[in-house]
């Protein structure tokens, strides 16, 4: 099983998740306000969760994204992929149209383009990857059935005994 894969769209959704939160508080411009009591105005800074008010939810996808990676597999995992995609489209489809440019605006276009990166990761090779909790599973040739295991106790060996 490829695990580097599994690891790069994990690492990619929390790094997205942290630049998109972080686009969301940080300043994308300014704007002029009248000071109350001058002729002088004030320049406001405007964060980007009033420019882009669906950062956090979208910051939060990329959050619910691993651990839906973490727990789906196969073919739900595939389709999980062009999910993430497509939610990575609106952060950069804001980020490049902002009026300014700023950090907040380079932030969530980092923030996207990581999301687009894990998602594609997932819908390429993401029913090769492990899935959570596949290592604890038992091999269906060593299990044994109910009437193997009365079997034993009427032989008088012991059935959870793993030497044998």
């Amino acid at each position: 099983m490829a695990k580097r894969p599994l690891w790069t769209a994990l690492l990619a959704l929390v790094l997205a998740a942290g630049a998109l939160w972080a686009a969301s508080a940080l300043a994308w411009g300014g704007r002029t306000r009248p000071r109350p009591g001058s002729d002088v105005p004030i320049v406001v800074d405007t964060p980007g969760s009033e420019v882009a008010p669906a950062l956090v939810p979208v910051a939060l996808l990329a959050l619910a994204a691993i651990a839906g990676l973490l727990a789906l597999a196969g073919v739900w995992r595939r389709l999980l992929g062009p999910v993430v995609v497509a939610a990575a489209v609106y952060p950069v489809w804001v980020g490049l149209g902002a009026e300014s440019s700023s950090w907040g605006s380079a932030a969530a276009v980092a923030g996207g383009a990581l999301m687009a990166v894990a998602g594609a990761v997932v819908a390429v090779s993401g029913h090769r990857m492990p899935r959570m909790g596949s290592r604890y599973s038992a091999p269906a040739s060593g299990r044994k059935t109910q009437p193997d295991l009365w079997q034993s106790l009427s032989d008088g060996d012991d059935p959870t005994d793993l030497e044998r």
